[in-house]
């Protein structure tokens, strides 16, 4: 399905009367975009999901943006085609942009299979002023189709699915993350703790 979209003329960007930094301060939080990137199966939804919740335990409001979820409503009409992968990620980036200017903590969840899509995300939050943190969950394809919880390899396997990432379609792993965690070598407790503590040493939270 072509994602092609016609171009928004005649409009003009409204700011309003609150400021992010007042915003933050009238919160108590700063906001900012927690980026899970990885194969399927990897346990980027599953660290996601419980980041979510051990923040919310801490009194820090964060809200979950899974792919499969997104999928269901607003990118309910995009396919899996290389163009339509980078509308994807193009929408989400600027969905999670906006929590995160709202001062909540965006946590996406995204297989994001391209180096210059997630590139793109990142330098969008970067021209706003906005924390952008890349988190591979990095696991060997093998391991991968050892999960498989969707039975999504075995069909790609079989040619039933084309264009699957990390069988018929390219991942393009990230070169340099703010986090990388071997998630067949860790427990999603210790990656939700690694990825608590960046935040605090860094000061996002």
């Amino acid at each position: 399905m072509s994602s092609s979209t016609a171009t928004s003329t005649n409009i003009t960007w409204h700011a309003g009367d609150v400021s992010r930094n007042e915003r933050a301060q009238l919160l108590k939080q700063k906001g900012l975009t927690i980026w899970f990137t990885g194969l399927s199966a990897s346990g980027k939804s599953t660290i996601a999901s419980a980041l979510e919740q051990h923040l919310l335990h801490k009194g820090i409001n964060a809200y979950r943006l899974d792919g499969d979820n997104i999928r269901f409503g607003l990118n309910k009409n995009l396919g899996f085609s290389p163009e339509d992968r980078t509308e994807n990620i193009r929408r989400i980036s600027e969905v999670s942009k906006l929590f995160a200017d709202s001062s909540a903590i965006a946590i996406t969840s995204f297989i994001s299979p391209y180096r210059s899509d997630r590139d793109s995300a990142r330098k969008l939050h970067q021209d706003a002023g906005i924390p952008f943190v890349e988190v591979f969950a990095d696991v060997p394809v093998s391991v991968a189709e050892e999960r498989d919880p969707k039975g999504l390899y075995k069909k790609a396997r079989a040619g039933e699915i084309k264009e699957f990432t990390g069988i018929s379609a390219p991942y393009e792993a990230p070169e340099s993350p703010e986090i990388h965690i071997r998630t067949d070598q860790k427990s999603i407790a210790e990656a939700v703790e690694q990825i608590f503590a960046y935040l605090v040493a860094n000061q996002l939270i």
